[in-house]
């Protein structure tokens, strides 16, 4: 079968023949018809994401939409090693794979899903959200960040502020939403931010902006009533990897670090919360931009670099 396969860490992947997956035991044979290239793709393909295994001559992607062998239309995740989504047909467990909603296109399915759903389960199950909080999003202006907007809305946020360096992207931004431009203001505005209460943050950056907000929300604390639960939830880290913390300010305030991702999530329960974003979809009108690649252009689209739109593969 005609698929993209990554012969060597940190280079592209190319576009040829590779074996058809054949099924074991709990396994289905999945004919894809769109395969999203998101960050953690390209960052198992490098072999630099903390879930990447060793080995090569393997074809990336770990999630799209497609048939299954009964015809019907499914969103699917965590394809068996070494097959990836970005083929004609992949291999998954039957416990793997979420009905697609009718009237949802296959690219917007796997669009969505692939960018919403970090935050809709750092939401409902690791922020344990609650209607009627303020929601804060460090970094809203990337195609996740700007998902996470339109979710934390749907899900019944009170307050949402988003924040970015890109001013003409957070203008973009629905008018109920209050933006934060990361630059030389933004400490004194997130000040003010916090001193109004956040419930839950939202961290797609970490890295310098991460501390810039801990400091804002940390300061001045020490309250001898207590102070109020704040929710960080750790999704990605486009800015950095590592941040500097002092122990008082986890000491003087509500602060509460958490992570969202594969291994804090059971792969079971990113399944159920993709069906669920799914089901949700058709009242909640998620969207993001999306652009489309035959596969056969996967080196090209590999080198798009934008973060603002999903880029599809349709084999």
């Amino acid at each position: 079968m005609l698929a993209a396969v990554v012969n060597k860490f940190g280079s592209p992947p190319v576009f040829g023949d590779y074996p058809e997956p054949q099924t074991g035991i709990g396994e289905i044979v999945i004919n894809v018809h769109a395969a999203p290239l998101s960050p953690i793709v390209k960052s198992l393909a490098a072999g630099k994401h903390y879930t990447s295994t060793g080995g090569t001559g393997f074809v990336p992607g770990i999630d799209g939409v497609g048939t299954d062998e009964n015809g019907r239309r499914v969103y699917f995740l965590f394809p068996k090693q070494p097959f990836g989504s970005m083929a004609k047909k992949t291999l998954v467990s039957a416990s793997s794979v979420v009905p697609v909603p009718d009237g949802v296109t296959d690219e917007r399915a796997a669009a969505v899903v692939t960018a919403g759903l970090s935050s809709w389960v750092a939401l409902t199950l690791r922020a344990k959200f609650q209607r009627g909080e303020t929601v804060l999003i460090n970094g809203a202006t990337g195609s996740a960040g700007a998902l996470a907007v339109q979710i934390a809305n749907y899900l019944g946020a009170s307050k949402i502020i988003a924040t970015g360096r890109d001013k003409a992207k957070l203008a973009l931004l629905p008018a109920n939403v209050v933006k934060i431009p990361l630059d030389k203001f933004a400490d004194e505005a997130l000040l003010r931010a916090f001193s109004e209460k956040v419930d839950v943050v939202l961290d797609y950056l970490w890295g310098e902006p991460a501390s810039r907000v801990i400091a804002a929300a940390t300061t001045d604390r020490g309250s001898g009533t207590g102070e109020p639960r704040l929710r960080y939830v750790q999704i990605g880290s486009i800015a950095d990897e590592t941040i500097l913390i002092s122990a008082g300010s986890l000491r003087s305030s509500g602060l509460e670090i958490l992570g969202s991702g594969i291994g804090s999530l059971s792969k079971s329960e990113l399944v159920a919360g993709a069906g669920q974003l799914l089901n949700a979809m058709p009242a909640g009108g998620f969207n993001t931009p999306i652009k489309t690649f035959p596969l056969s252009e996967v080196t090209e689209a590999w080198h798009d670099e934008s973060n603002d739109r999903r880029i599809v593969l349709r084999p």
